[in-house]
């Protein structure tokens, strides 16, 4: 463990006048750790306490809300690609259909709503009625529904509530032949769904411990735990299914399979890979005994056949098989589907047997299959783009898929599983010409020769100068695939004439888990060099230049724009790391950051912290340094990535700089790491994310004093 010595309330952070701006005085403390002989200064760490629990840190965050939201609103063409992102993001959109409890169900959003809306109908002809509407929650939108699960019977719903973009949530249940919710209160869950039993007895969850008063946001997570809950019951009589208080950095998804026999759960420690273990639920024993004993692969549920279970997993097979287990002979794996050059990216048991979804070099094909494996057709797609859906049943023959591409409103369909038939049942009406843009796909050369492919999507007539602004994307990690997708605010980024792009970095789960391996642990610097060697590809094809040249990412993507700025400055006219982790050394020990040590690496570990020290965004700071243009962003409530990463990370920057470009950092008050958040808050943050760019991509680049601004309430 570090040895950490807090030696005295230290010095004030003397603020450059970069910009014109004077940043807020960031309190710094000698803190020091010791990690393996090396000593880590660490003199922001007052700023990883709970803005809503320390009022200093609170103050902190409103006085630099101050600075950052009074510049924010006097940049000229503001208030113009506000009220365009507004125009495009009003259409009506709505989700493809699913089948539960006998009848159809759906989300939709009429267009500026702050939250999607859940109906309900008998048939597809009928008229649909709204079964719940997270916006007559909260005036600003602010509670969410953050998931839904059905008995099978029909009977009941369990929904989860969740405030301010919180991971935590809490289960209700509703009577739908009532229309009404009954008293049950289900609390502390997180990463978690609710697996009904088929006769809607119950449903199964994962729950932690009440944390301390106050420290729900921040303390890491530990001890997740299996529970189930009866209707109409109070939380106190829930029955404990499962808890392993010898692994305390385990946590458990769980399925009831279809036929209500079995309860599968899948155990993580940080994604994939995962055991699975099996409870036998038509007994009384509901021990939970293992079928997969080690995390060597990754395993996914499908469906069942009696005591055949059929997973998705990458074991002997890095692009993704589909595999049988017997319970009566577990020892013996039967391939059904194997493994192809595309990557299989998910699988559904539907019309007695199976349709797979594959990635072919970043883009959606969906094929059938029946239940031994034969290939039956491919289901064709509308073009190059991302398919999702494809649920049901197994014996339903009928499923729902929606699809969109950069230029491509979704579109929702019905597929006839007996015909083969695909039938369009709604398509996005949006204000703007598919015919106006260009998307097309690219592969450039990263460091070491690996070749990447990248999506570039603008306006027809673009010319290729150097002089185009570019907002280069990236996520690269956790197996997670960036696949073609729309969004009325990389439209709105596109219609001005600029440049977006994408990059298929390593890290991701775009071609397989040797692809995710390839970025993970000590491969981390891959990702890096495969996001600056996009940046440096764009250039030296004249699709734009440093000066014009924009990155962002968030989560996972947001430490990579962080590395990547401290790493090349020179390269980047602009960077907008999202939500971030920033501190590589000390992310184990908040909420649920101690699961990423799979994909990162151990800080505790001599070697792994070798790794971890060589790029951590917060720690590779170089005082004197001229940063780009620099806009980090962050939300008080986020308990996936802790906001104390942005913080701090924004403090030392602030510091570090040197040169006439603003470093600023953007806290949205009553809001978490992402899901969740309301309309309007998405669009205000895509309209001071775009002027920003604007104003700091391009060669008519300008600086704004401070005396010219006043500071409007964020």
């Amino acid at each position: 463990m570090p040895v950490t010595t807090i030696l005295a309330l230290a010095f004030l952070s003397a603020p450059p006048a970069d910009a014109g701006l004077t940043y807020p005085e960031s309190r710094r403390e000698a803190v020091v750790d010791d990690y393996h002989g090396v000593q880590v200064s660490d003199p922001y760490r007052w700023l990883e306490q709970d803005v809503r629990e320390s009022q200093e840190v609170s103050d902190w965050v409103d006085a630099q809300n101050e600075v950052t939201f009074g510049y924010l609103h006097a940049l000229p063409g503001r208030s113009e690609i506000r009220s365009r992102v507004e125009e495009l993001w009003d259409y009506e959109k709505i989700g493809a259909p699913f089948k539960a409890g006998g009848r159809y169900y759906y989300y939709a959003n009429d267009g500026l709503q702050n939250q999607y809306v859940l109906y309900g109908m008998d048939t597809l002809e009928d008229e649909p009625q709204v079964v719940l509407d997270p916006n007559a929650w909260s005036d600003d939108g602010t509670i969410a529904l953050s998931g839904l699960t059905f008995s099978d019977d029909g009977r009941y719903m369990a929904y989860g509530v969740s405030e301010g973009g919180s991971d935590w949530k809490t289960w209700k249940v509703r009577d739908l032949s009532a229309g009404q919710d009954l008293d049950d209160s289900v609390e502390w869950s997180k990463f978690s769904s609710a697996a009904w039993r088929p006769d809607g007895s119950g449903f199964f969850y994962s729950r932690y411990d009440a944390p301390p008063e106050g420290e729900g946001l921040v303390e890491a997570n530990a001890n997740q735990q299996v529970w189930y809950h009866v209707p109409g019951t109070d939380q106190s009589q829930d029955r404990l299914v499962h808890r392993d208080d010898a692994h305390p950095d385990w946590g458990f998804s769980s399925s009831v399979t279809e036929d209500g026999r079995y309860l599968v759960a899948s155990i993580w420690r940080g994604g994939e890979p995962n055991r699975v273990s099996v409870a036998d639920l038509s007994t009384d024993d509901w021990t939970m005994k293992p079928l997969i004993d080690n995390f060597e692969s990754a395993w996914s549920l499908v469906g069942n056949d009696g005591s055949m279970l059929y997973f998705k997993t990458d074991n002997q097979a890095p692009r993704g098989r589909l595999v049988g287990i017997d319970l009566d002979d577990p020892s013996t794996v039967q391939e059904i589907i194997p493994e192809s050059s595309a990557t299989l990216r998910g699988v559904s048991q539907v019309g007695n047997g199976f349709i797979a979804q594959y990635l072919d070099n970043a883009s959606s094909r969906v094929h059938r299959f029946d239940m031994a494996g034969k290939r039956i057709s491919e289901i064709e797609l509308p073009g190059i783009g991302t398919a999702s859906g494809f649920g049901g049943k197994s014996d339903d023959m009928e499923t729902f898929y929606s699809f969109s591409s950069f230029t491509t409103p979704p579109s929702t369909y019905r597929f006839d599983l007996a015909t083969g038939k695909t039938t369009l049942l709604k398509q996005a009406e949006v204000d703007f010409d598919p015919n106006d843009y260009v998307v097309r796909q690219v592969w450039y050369q990263s460091k070491d020769g690996t070749m990447v492919p990248m999506f570039l999507s603008y306006k027809k007539g673009l010319v290729r100068d150097g002089n185009t602004p570019t907002l280069l994307y990236g996520y690269g990690g956790f197996n997670i695939a960036i696949t073609p997708s729309f969004s009325p605010a990389r439209l709105a980024w596109m219609e001005r004439g600029n440049l977006y792009a994408v990059a298929n970095l390593r890290g991701g789960g775009e071609f397989g888990e040797d692809w995710h391996q390839d970025g993970m642990m000590a491969n981390k610097q891959h990702v890096f060099d495969d996001f600056i060697s996009a940046g440096e590809w764009l250039c030296e094809n004249d699709y734009t230049s440093p000066a014009n040249l924009g990155i962002q990412g968030h989560s996972n993507g947001g430490l990579l724009v962080g590395a990547c700025m401290n790493q090349r400055p020179d390269l980047f006219g602009a960077c907008l790391p999202g939500v971030g982790v920033m501190d590589m050394i000390r992310f184990p020990k908040f909420t649920i950051g101690h699961a990423w040590r799979k994909e990162y690496g151990d800080p505790e570990k001599a070697d792994e912290f070798e790794t971890l020290w060589a790029y951590s965004p917060y720690h590779r700071l170089e005082s004197g340094t001229a940063y780009p243009a620099t806009m980090v962003t962050t939300a008080d409530t986020d308990d996936r990535v802790v906001p104390g990463h942005s913080f701090k990370y924004a403090a030392a920057l602030q510091r570090a700089h040197d040169g006439d470009q603003p470093v600023l950092i953007r806290i949205e008050r009553a809001a978490g790491h992402g899901a969740g958040k309301p309309t309007s808050k998405r669009i205000d943050e895509v309209a001071d994310a775009w002027s920003f760019l604007e104003m700091h991509l391009a060669d008519g680049a300008t600086v704004i004093e401070s005396d010219q601004v006043s500071a409007p309430t964020p």
